[in-house]
């Protein structure tokens, strides 16, 4: 698919085609060779740690994949606990007929295989999985959100089902799903970049901007110190993760 960023300024909407479904972002389909290492619950880990059946850090550079048909809104290597990091919006049908966007997150890539505004299809190549540099082992950090507001700076949001999905649950339930040649209008650039305010009005071209009306943004705020504690699982994970054991998350329904 093609890059529309031109086109792309801030306070502005790219137009997108429904997804027509979902599916894991790792070992496609259905995360063939694959197992969570890491599962998602609300108020602490809010998504899903994949690794590969090799087990250690066997899957260094493994494909990772668009979970559903998108629009990059982030692409960039932030460093910090993130390293690389893509974020795709998605426009999709609920079976009701609701029209809804949610935001994927793909985190500690080795490599970023698109850039932002490129348009992408479910399955496609969006990068490469990583572990920051070392600071993690290799594994694929995967969020799916419901507040499109959320960008790089989730201290700034309550870590809970008002703002995230299950991506496991979100996935399941949305295997497939009707779609057109229709297309949509979808915003971009419309969160803090990573480490500034909500309240700051200005753009950043790297990978955000502000202040264009989400779709489906829930305002909530949360604890940054909070937040924050919560991030530092690492420690206690690295031994699980490099012996195949798995730290199960809870799977509610969206």
């Amino acid at each position: 698919m093609g890059s529309v960023s031109a086109l792309a300024q801030a306070g502005s909407t790219i137009r997108v085609r429904l997804a027509d479904g979902f599916d894991f972002p790792v070992g496609k389909p259905d995360a063939a060779g694959y197992y969570k290492a890491r599962g998602y619950w609300p108020n602490g880990h809010m998504g899903e740690d994949w690794n590969g059946d090799g087990g250690g850090d066997s899957d260094l550079a493994a494909p990772i994949y668009a979970m559903g048909r998108g629009v990059v809104i982030f692409s960039q290597n932030i460093g910090v606990g993130w390293g690389n990091c893509i974020l795709v919006r998605h426009v999709f049908r609920e079976a009701d007929g609701r029209i809804g966007m949610v935001d994927s997150l793909y985190g500690h890539l080795h490599e970023r295989k698109v850039k932002l505004h490129d348009l992408v299809e479910k399955g496609q190549l969006v990068g490469t999985m990583g572990g920051n540099n070392g600071m993690y082992p290799v594994h694929l950090h995967f969020e799916v959100r419901k507040n499109l507001h959320i960008g790089m700076n989730r201290s700034q949001f309550a870590r809970d089902n008002s703002n995230y999905y299950s991506p496991t649950a979100f996935i399941n339930a949305r295997r497939q799903l009707a779609s057109s040649t229709q297309k949509y209008d979808v915003p971009v650039n419309n969160f803090a970049p990573y480490g500034r305010a909500l309240a700051d009005t200005s753009s950043d071209s790297r990978g955000g901007g502000l202040d264009v009306p989400s779709f489906n943004a829930r305002p909530a705020t949360g604890s940054g110190a909070a937040a924050q504690a919560g991030e530092d699982f690492w420690s206690k994970l690295k031994a699980k993760m490099r012996n195949g054991q798995t730290t199960p998350g809870t799977e509610e329904k969206p």
